[in-house]
């Protein structure tokens, strides 16, 4: 058996591949470890299995350092594991250790453990107590980089560093300089603070201009356009976000998460949620408002399945729930994707021409340059037909 420098927990995932990537690009022997056999076998291939910048031709350069497979047995016998599976959140919205008590009996007491994905408040100390007190070398070193960016972002962003012991530091540290400029060095609980605040702060802002978007509705001004003067000559208000789907696999987890470590008492959080969860009520609220009566015999389109722009993954997708939530109200709905392909996923260009009203869910790119026929309604809260 060839000898591996780091193992990556949950390896073939958005998170462990590119940082996988890149440590092979630098002369580390890795191994990624993912229960997902499907993928396993295409990385093992050379395919890449999402979307991800220069992913492509990295796995291509390095093929012959990087090793994924399903069997956990790898994961003893090198000296850096590294966690990149999120810690799922139990109904009670607390942290579920599971991961951990499936590992415990596949690790050892002298190599370092890092965790890289999103975690409650304290959760290193309690996977010390899952583990066993012989597992000193916890660290948690967060990951902040836009998903399907993260090989070209990860060099330029500073990595936050944090450990339960000296070495679990110090060979992070190490670690993590060879591919990051700028290393800071924190307590755990900074660290752990860090990336939920990051990622809450972001949703929070998503949910400001959801709510000016609906105010506008009520009052039929278009958002998109106030947005444009409210900024134009005007600084202060240069980073005020477009309204749309705030979703995805980060913000709205973070965000719950750090609400259930504050004991609901984050109430900008809660607020926050609560806009941006039903925004797709108030889409579909409108519009039985504008046609009433008449729109259980219209088609509604839905262009988009992402959570965000440019990537292929649907993973708590808002566009998701408008669907559900439109064949709930028995109303018909056909959609589209650029990137997912759903078994009842349409072409773009049929939906087109089938589809009465037209909701652009995600703002891909090519939807941009769609010349929309003038008798179809389309609802567009990213403004992108109007840049």
């Amino acid at each position: 058996m060839k000898k591996f420098d780091v193992c990556i927990i949950g390896g073939a995932g958005h998170i462990g591949l590119p940082l996988g990537l890149l440590l092979t690009s630098k002369n580390k022997r890795v191994i990624l470890y993912d229960k997902n056999t499907k993928i396993v076998n295409k990385i093992n291939s050379g395919i890449m299995p999402f979307i991800e910048k220069g992913g492509k031709k990295l796995l291509s350069k390095n093929k012959n350092k990087i090793f994924a497979t399903n069997n956990i047995r790898y994961v003893k016998d090198v000296k850096i594991v590294i966690v990149c599976i999120g810690t799922p959140i139990t109904k009670n919205l607390k942290p579920n250790f599971k991961l951990f008590r499936e590992l415990k009996n596949h690790l050892n007491k002298n190599q370092v453990i890092i965790i890289r994905s999103s975690i409650y408040p304290g959760s290193c100390n309690k996977i010390v107590e899952i583990l066993g007190k012989k597992f000193k070398h916890i660290s948690y070193c967060p990951e902040r980089v836009v998903q399907g960016l993260a090989i070209e972002e990860l060099p330029k962003l500073p990595q936050i560093i944090s450990g339960l012991s000296n070495k679990s530091i110090s060979i992070s540290k190490a670690l993590f300089k060879l591919i990051c400029k700028k290393i800071i060095v924190t307590t755990v609980l900074q660290a752990e603070l860090i990336k939920l605040f990051s990622n809450a702060w972001r949703y929070i802002n998503f949910s400001i201009s959801n709510e000016f978007h609906m105010i506008c509705e009520n009052l039929n001004i278009n958002y998109s356009q106030l947005r444009k003067i409210m900024i134009n000559g005007y600084a202060r208000n240069k980073d005020i976000p477009l309204a749309g789907f705030a979703a995805g696999p980060c913000l709205f987890k973070d965000t719950i998460q750090l609400s259930a470590f504050l004991k609901n008492k984050f109430s900008l959080g809660k607020a926050a949620t609560s806009i941006n969860e039903n925004f797709p009520n108030f889409m579909l609220k409108k519009l039985k408002e504008k046609y009433k009566s008449k729109l259980k015999f219209k088609t509604i389109g839905i262009l988009g399945l992402a959570f965000k722009p440019e990537i292929d993954d649907a993973r708590d997708s808002l566009s998701i729930k408008l669907i559900k939530l439109i064949k709930r109200n028995n109303l018909k709905v056909i959609f589209s994707d650029e990137y997912i392909k759903h078994p009842e996923g349409i072409k773009k260009e049929k939906l087109i021409k089938k589809a009465h009203i037209i909701i652009i869910a995600t703002p891909h790119k090519a939807y941009s340059k769609i010349k929309f026929p003038k008798n179809k309604k389309i609802v567009d809260t990213w403004g992108i037909l109007e840049k």
